[in-house]
């Protein structure tokens, strides 16, 4: 059963929106019956809606993101067209949402910072992060418990003058090499694809897992270059 059918029919046996879906999964081992996955995804898709229209329009290359982080195959559109009606019926604001994905995954703060870096590639796709949008993302970020790690998710993905590669892997520029080389190996084990693939969860959040790892790698490699590793 693909992913949009488990929502399509978790959704049927709870009735009501997406949000009772996301409670009734409250408390439960996300790890059983790809739980995690309805979670994740559903999570996902009320966030990403309400992400693409925090600056008050919802633009062509902010769609194309966003089906760009979910993969439809032609035989699931049905599905999914059955999924995005139940997001836009929901009168529910996105405080809802981002605290019931919150708790869910309370003991997995990687996942809450795929969901992040999620939105932020929703947010950018039409080639500019306006300031109603960042402030949705903090203000996500905060009911996520990620606040301190915001800046650096955003250096991930929006360039400024600030964000450099050790804004990047969250680290202070002004450690010695074998404490940054530590804590660079720990990082890249907390951050490592296969933890998502252990846990069940979808290909889109190993996607975000892989690209957020290419931009940690990237980072160590400007630092390595820099210190002469």
């Amino acid at each position: 059963m693909s992913i949009w059918q488990n929502i399509s029919n978790t959704a049927s046996a709870v009735g009501g929106p997406l949000l009772s879906v996301l409670q009734k999964l409250t408390g439960q081992k996300l790890e059983r019956d790809n739980e995690a996955s309805v979670a994740f995804t559903i999570g996902m898709i009320a966030l990403g809606a309400k992400m693409a229209k925090a600056d008050g329009t919802v633009s062509e290359a902010e769609i194309s993101a966003f089906r760009q982080v979910f993969e439809v195959q032609p035989d699931e559109l049905a599905n999914v067209a059955r999924v995005f009606n139940l997001a836009k019926q929901d009168v529910a604001g996105y405080e809802a949402y981002a605290n019931q994905v919150a708790s869910l995954f309370a003991e997995r703060p990687q996942v809450l910072e795929d969901v992040m870096d999620g939105l932020f590639h929703i947010a950018k796709a039409d080639g500019v992060v306006r300031e109603a949008e960042l402030d949705y993302l903090h203000s996500v970020a905060g009911i996520f418990g990620l606040t301190e790690r915001f800046r650096c998710i955003r250096a991930r993905h929006i360039h400024a003058p600030e964000d450099d590669p050790y804004v990047v892997l969250g680290v202070d520029p002004c450690v010695n090499d074998q404490v940054l080389k530590s804590l660079y190996r720990q990082i890249v084990k907390e951050n490592h694809p296969d933890l998502h693939v252990a846990a069940g969860m979808p290909s889109e959040a190993i996607e975000i897992a892989n690209q957020r790892l290419a931009a940690i790698n990237q980072a160590w490699s400007e630092i390595s270059a820099e210190r002469g590793f």
